[in-house]
């Protein structure tokens, strides 16, 4: 498989990919990050699915942490042929994203939306706790200052259609994550059936943790058909 398709997940762009995509280029495949407005969930997968329409060729869908409803969504796309959540949310089909989290005893907290309904994660403090605790502070200060807010109303979106029913998967556990708890992570991966890999890692493994995370990605890739 040589197209990859990276995205992003919530408090991020695709700047988060900078360190991945590189490691993945200098092996020979073709990598496109996609940037999500995360305004809702019909709004990233429909700036997914422009992605995936303009390769050419099968594709290796990856997702990250909120991005891992996007390409469960996406990922129905004929083109791709695999996909690898990194830390992510999997709803089922009919399934929100808060939903899942309340199911799995989990639910989200201290996400206040502003006036306009996005939530902010922007103070570098609070962001090296939930999302970066492992990396620099220099690097933490530059990842809460591109942040992308989140529209608190996404997360209530419903994913209708669940391509890991019908397309192999793979997963990167975090253990150690503040964002999203290693136990749901691991059940969720069980759950979906996924080629599984655990790692010690913040919840922005592709930052802390490069070699490993585009390892992990390679691997996925080379093991797909295309």
């Amino acid at each position: 498989m040589r197209n990859i398709v990276l995205v992003h997940g919530a408090f991020a762009d695709g700047s988060s990919w900078s360190d991945i995509i590189p490691l993945l280029q200098a092996r020979g495949f073709q990598v496109t990050a996609v940037q999500n407005p995360l305004t809702s969930l019909t709004d990233d997968v429909a700036a997914t699915c422009r992605v995936l329409a303009r390769q050419k060729g099968g594709v290796l869908l990856v997702g990250h942490s909120w991005a891992g409803a996007v390409v469960t969504e996406a990922g129905s796309a004929e083109n791709v042929k695999g996909i690898v959540y990194l830390s992510a949310l999997v709803p089922d089909a009919g399934e929100s994203v808060s939903e899942l989290l309340q199911k799995r005893n989990s639910p989200m907290e201290g996400l206040v939306p502003d006036h306009d309904g996005l939530v902010w994660l922007s103070d570098p403090k609070a962001y090296a706790h939930v999302m970066a605790s492992d990396v620099s502070a220099d690097r933490v200060a530059m990842l809460a200052a591109v942040q992308l807010p989140m529209a608190a109303n996404a997360f209530n979106d419903k994913v209708s259609t669940a391509a890991w029913l019908t397309k192999k998967s793979w997963y990167l556990v975090t253990e150690g994550d503040n964002a999203l708890p290693t136990a749901v992570q691991q059940w969720l991966a069980k759950h979906i059936g996924a080629t599984t890999k655990t790692i010690r890692s913040s919840h922005m493994s592709m930052i802390s943790h490069p070699s490993a995370v585009a390892d992990f990605i390679a691997d996925a890739a080379r093991s797909t058909p295309e």
